[in-house]
Order: structure tokens, then C-alpha cells, then sequence
């Protein structure tokens, strides 16, 4: 988390301190550079028969995103950028690392089953806004497609006798994901989605047989920095 918010703030500085729009008039040739973060309610989605619905989770997410006009109005363009995520997933699968093989379970009886996943992020943009050079409050829609790089994880749960287990960098792990987004909104306040299209294990998970082929859906809200 302290990475999270270190991160946001130096880069609010860098934005600050180098802003785009400032001197542009009526016409002018721009692009929209901007600071993303993004806060969202967080589910796996086609977890095995077996496990029930996750509890509340979230994610979070902050990054800096670089814009290409396409047009001489300024009001279409692509976007590439980097930013940083972190997942917190309170599940119902029981996941353990015995030498170097992890083995999946479902247990009713373990409580405290929490997920969490650290992430480069590398979001792809086609952007629409109705923006001009001197507008900095207008409506956007931004569909594209995010990428992301896992740099640690770690699965931890409490047994019924309160011992404590932690698993960190599991070997199923699928280290590179990637998902659809749509940002849709006003000005700074927009809604964010995104819906993985591979799974966060490796085709050898099972669980009784079945793969585990969860895949995370995030809806939530995206905030842009200008």
C-alpha cells in the first residue's frame, strides 16, 4: 500500500510541474497526458462449482498514461502507458504450495483466506472525448485493452486451530494476464471496468477434475489528473 501512495504522489508532482495545457488556445494542436488511479470492487469470475462466491475485495491502481492524437479536432487518439496494481481478493479457494506443486482445495473451514497480487500495468487505449485545447471538463469514452506483469503474490488463510499459513509466488501462478477496459465518464469522475480474458492460473490447475479458470472482473471508478 505505502507503494501505492508514494508512487501517486510522485507522479502528481511530474504532472504538476510539466503541464501541457497551460499556454494552448482555441485550435491548437494537444494531447491529453495524464495520471491515472483507479479504485474498484473486485470478484473472481468462473470459479470451479465447488467454491462459493468471494467476500468483498478490491483493487487499486495508479499509473501514468501517454496520449496520441489522431485527428487535427483532438477528440480522437490512442493511448499507451505504465502504471501499478495491487488486488486484494478475500476468497473461498484454498490454495498451498507443497515442493514447488500447488495444490488447490476447497475448505469451509478455513477463515482469513486472503489473495493479494502486485502488478505492472501497461493499459491500451482508443479514446473519444469532447474535449478542446481549453476544455478541461468534458465527457470520454476510453475502451482498449490492459496488460499486466505479476510481481508477487501471496496466499495466506487461518485453519480452524487459528494457525496461520502463507504461500507467496505460487508456481500455477499466471504470471502474464491481460483484460478488456471501458472508461466511461465526466471530466475527473469516471466508471472503470475491466474483464480478464485469461485465467490468473496456469491450464494444469484443476480442482476435483475441473480447471480453475477464474478470472478477475473489476468495476469500479478512474480518476484522471491533468
Amino acid at each position: 500500500m505505502r507503494i501505492f501512495f508514494t508512487l501517486l504522489f510522485f507522479l502528481s508532482f511530474c504532472l504538476t510541474s510539466f503541464s501541457q495545457k497551460d499556454s494552448l488556445q482555441l485550435g491548437d494542436k494537444y494531447s491529453d497526458d495524464q495520471i491515472y488511479a483507479s479504485i474498484s470492487y473486485a470478484q473472481f469470475n468462473e470459479q470451479p462449482n465447488s467454491i462459493s462466491k468471494s467476500n468483498f475485495s478490491y483493487a487499486l491502481s495508479v499509473g501514468f498514461i501517454k496520449d496520441f492524437i489522431l485527428n487535427k479536432q483532438g477528440n480522437l487518439s490512442v493511448a499507451a502507458g505504465v502504471g501499478y496494481g495491487v488486488d486484494f481478493f478475500n476468497h473461498k479457494l484454498k490454495v498451498e504450495e507443497i515442493n514447488n506443486t500447488t495444490i488447490f482445495s476447497s475448505d469451509n473451514t478455513i477463515s482469513g483466506n486472503l489473495f493479494k497480487s502486485h502488478n505492472l500495468e501497461f493499459p491500451l487505449e482508443l479514446r473519444w472525448r469532447t474535449s478542446t485545447a481549453n476544455k478541461y471538463n468534458f465527457w470520454r469514452v476510453y475502451a482498449g485493452i490492459k496488460f499486466l506483469y505479476n510481481i508477487a503474490n501471496k496466499f495466506q488463510f487461518e485453519d480452524a486451530n487459528n494457525n496461520s499459513f502463507s504461500y507467496s509466488n505460487i508456481t500455477s501462478y499466471n504470471k502474464f494476464q491481460y483484460g478488456l477496459t471501458l472508461n466511461v465518464g465526466w471530466n475527473t469522475f469516471n466508471i472503470h471496468a475491466y474483464y480478464a480474458l485469461n485465467s490468473l492460473f496456469q491450464s494444469s490447475a484443476r480442482l476435483n477434475g475441473q480447471r480453475i479458470n477464474v478470472q478477475p472482473l473489476r468495476l469500479g471508478f478512474i480518476f484522471y489528473i491533468l
